[in-house]
């Protein structure tokens, strides 16, 4: 296998949870163009990246689920399993935020961020990690942190502190699932990317000048700029990478 096929993912079954727009989305297309099949998870409409997904030949199941219910990881896998006979990828995109000042957070805004940011991510990795080890021969988890996986952030705290502990646990999965497993666990942290979920911060000028002065490359990402970096770490390509996270940045962290 040349190079340039290690990057393939013909005949590769993903699930992308979060995928219905944003950030998820993007890795989604990007993964079904690279030429794996597609489960998207969420709650809102997929018809969208089921278009788009389908235009390239795909497969595509769409599952409209909550990944924050408890059983919610074992049904995704199992469905999953069910209509496309195994499990190669797993990409976790599903997030959410509230964006309240520290001193004014109350605990079920923060334990709303935490169930869906980092509970639900973490049993959804066991039941793609338990699927590996059943059908044998591995497979490959991205996680996806942020900036805040490295830094704080304002007026978002459980999303700082959900961020910063996928990084970690990152870590940990592949200190326990490389080499007993073959299971790759990595993490992608976006930049500033423009997305519904940005919307907020993007309304307010003053934030905006900041980050602006701090890109490098002097603009947001989009879901797209995301893709190239799935498809590396959900492909061949990056079978001696494990419990890494690459930021995909513009180089926002490169800049003191």
């Amino acid at each position: 296998m040349n190079a340039l096929e290690k990057f393939s993912l013909k005949g590769k079954t993903a699930i992308v949870t979060g995928a219905t727009r944003g950030l998820g989305q993007g890795i989604a297309i990007g993964l079904a163009e690279a030429g794996a099949d597609m489960v998207c998870v969420g709650r809102s409409d997929d018809s969208e990246t089921r278009s788009k997904v389908e235009g390239l030949g795909r497969q595509y199941l769409n599952l409209r689920l909550d990944v924050g219910e408890e059983s919610a990881p074992e049904q995704i896998v199992c469905k999953t399993v069910e209509h496309f006979g195994k499990l190669d990828i797993l990409v976790n995109a599903a997030g959410i935020t509230r964006r309240v000042m520290a001193i004014d957070i109350d605990r079920k805004d923060w334990q709303d961020v935490l169930d869906v940011n980092l509970t639900s991510l973490f049993f959804m990795c066991q039941a793609a990690a338990r699927q590996f080890i059943k059908q044998g021969g591995g497979g490959k988890i991205i996680n996806i942190g942020s900036m805040t996986s490295y830094q704080g952030g304002i007026k978002v705290i459980p999303y700082t502190a959900s961020k910063a502990a996928i990084r970690n646990i990152t870590m940990h999965m592949c200190n326990e699932w490389a080499a007993k497993y073959n299971i790759h666990v990595n993490c992608i942290a976006p930049g500033y990317m423009i997305t519904n979920m940005t919307a907020p911060m993007r309304s307010e000028p003053s934030r905006m000048a900041e980050t602006n002065t701090r890109i490098p490359m002097e603009r947001w990402g989009t879901p797209e700029d995301l893709a190239g970096a799935a498809i590396f770490l959900a492909s061949d390509a990056s079978d001696y990478v494990n419990g890494f996270t690459i930021a995909v940045d513009g180089g926002f962290l490169a800049k003191s």
